[in-house]
């Protein structure tokens, strides 16, 4: 979670209102506009967050609602069963790393914002710099990111992220995965290795 948003709002490419008719197409329009199209990059998908809070679990869900699609184009990781957090973050980019040779990492996480925009979805250039806001020390994730406000910045963060309307994360949740499933059916093949064949050695001797 990024408490931090003036700095993310500036960057933000595109808004899109989650429950927009046409949302999940035009998030989908967007990233193709802005992922490479032709690339011997894997593009991998990094969904940061947690299931112990409603307004952080933002990331998982995407996550989770990406690998039910089955989606062949792209990679992704963080889901519920598997969260990627403040705890284990630098290890699993140490892990996508190591898996894929020069991945283009789109990161996804949940945000806090003005009133007028909770509900918003953001795309943007540069990457996510989760905990920004809580004084944690965590990586940046991502040559791009999507982020969606899910709540009000401001006052008691930890108390408005636990006290978040399921209900809005999750429809937030569907409207992020459908676009990125959208943009997978139209992307174009490539020809990168599936992952790298020297990590693949090292997990076999472990």
């Amino acid at each position: 979670m990024n408490l931090k948003t003036s700095f993310f709002d500036r960057r933000a490419t595109t808004r899109i209102s989650h429950d927009d008719l046409h949302a999940a197409e035009n998030l989908a329009e967007e990233l193709l506009a802005v992922i490479p199209s032709l690339t011997k990059r894997p593009i991998v998908f990094v969904c940061i967050g947690t299931d112990r809070s409603t307004g952080d679990s933002l990331g998982p869900l995407v996550g989770t609602l990406l690998e039910e699609k089955g989606i062949r184009s792209f990679y992704v990781y963080g889901t519920l069963d598997e969260p990627i957090h403040a705890v284990n973050l630098s290890e699993k980019l140490k892990e996508i790393h190591a898996k894929h040779d020069a991945p283009y990492i789109i990161g996804i996480d949940a945000c806090l914002g003005r009133i007028k925009n909770v509900g918003v979805i953001q795309l943007g250039n540069g990457p996510v710099k989760p905990g920004a806001g809580v004084n944690k020390e965590l990586p940046a994730v991502g040559d791009i990111h999507i982020t969606g406000i899910v709540n009000v910045s401001g006052f008691m963060e930890f108390f408005v992220l636990q006290n978040t309307r399921l209900n809005l994360v999750m429809r937030m949740a569907k409207t992020i995965a459908n676009g990125i499933y959208q943009a997978s059916l139209l992307y174009p093949k490539q020809t990168w290795t599936e992952l790298n064949l020297n990590w693949l050695e090292e997990e076999k001797t472990n």
